[in-house]
């Protein structure tokens, strides 16, 4: 899954935390007694999700900056693609942006790798409309409703969606179809077969471009990362979901709580306890990722972890050295 529209800022992001953990004196993971992390060189090989690959790679270059012979490669082939590369023992991190599955388990048991599951953030999408639009909550059935492949052509107006909606043209705004972000409103929340939502909208990569479609165009709507909704809060009206058990605001509290379903999801790094142990260069990549976690989650445009969830990470990294 392509997540184009969420690496927007990516490298400006990475520029300031670089000077920002440089004048702190840097992070000091992959460090030993006597030493320095710059001493750690060596190759760390990460693939799977490109969902995550924004945090993986921003990590990736930030240790560049204080470890540059530690050298990491980031892929993206999807976290199916990512485990199956993982469980055959030919990378030490795989991204994924679901727990993995159960053929994924046996495969890794099959070939003796041992993992361990580190949550690196929450991701959510915003549903977003025109300020004015007298429409604050959708359920899960009226978003497919509302951007399902059969619709296409012939919802639109909003009292389609619901009678008690006002008779206002809809104006839709979303990312175009190599966004990981339209895969995951059409696998994910849709739930098309046909892997797609309808085509009939206003498509762009840059998400500016949909705020100011939906902010400007009276009964516009889209969606995007949350946190992007939130640097433009006041140009537009974020519409709680309800998926049966009532309307949900988006938040970062809620997404983390796993109350703002099914837009909410945590996204995780798997690593291989054999190849952190054994070899320093990986080890180092991975204390360095989850120690400036909440920094590298904000590059990638992602909620960072809780409090509560953080200590979880960590803890679970601790683990890795003791198996």
């Amino acid at each position: 899954m392509k997540r184009t529209s969420f690496r927007r800022g990516i490298v400006p992001g990475v520029a300031v935390l670089a000077l920002a953990l440089s004048a702190c004196g840097g992070s000091d993971a992959g460090s030993d007694e006597g030493g320095s992390s710059s001493d750690v060189s060596g190759s760390v090989a990460v693939d799977g999700s490109s969902t995550v690959f924004p945090m993986s790679d921003a990590a990736s270059e930030l240790l560049s900056e204080e470890n540059p012979d530690v050298k990491v490669t980031v892929g993206e082939s999807g976290t199916g693609g990512g485990f199956e590369k993982f469980c055959a023992g030919e990378t030490d991190i795989s991204d994924a942006s679901r727990p993995i599955e159960e053929d994924e388990i046996a495969l890794c048991e099959e070939n003796g790798i041992e993992y361990t599951e580190l949550q690196v953030a929450t991701d959510a999408l915003t549903m977003v409309v025109h300020p004015d639009l007298e429409v604050d909550c959708l359920t899960t059935e009226q978003i497919v409703t509302l951007w399902g492949p059969d619709s296409e052509g012939k919802v639109t107006n909003w009292n389609q969606v619901d009678p008690s909606f006002p008779d206002q043209e809809i104006s839709l705004f979303g990312p175009g179809s190599d966004s990981g972000t339209f895969d995951y409103m059409a696998n994910d929340v849709i739930g098309a077969e046909s892997e797609t939502t309808r085509t009939d909208y206003e498509a762009s990569e840059d998400d500016n471009v949909l705020v100011q479609g939906v902010a400007g165009t009276e009964g516009g709507t889209g969606y995007f990362g949350y946190t992007y909704f939130e640097e433009n809060a006041d140009s537009l009206k974020a519409l709680s979901i309800d998926d049966g058990n009532g309307c949900v605001e988006p938040s970062a509290e809620t997404a983390q709580a796993g109350e703002y379903t099914p837009l909410a999801r945590p996204l995780f790094i798997y690593v291989n306890n054999a190849k952190y142990n054994d070899n320093e260069a990986t080890k180092a990549y991975v204390d360095f990722y989850i120690e400036n976690l909440a920094e590298i989650a904000e590059i990638g445009q992602f909620i960072p972890l809780s409090d509560e969830l953080y200590s979880e990470t960590q803890s679970g990294l601790e683990g890795i050295s003791a198996s």
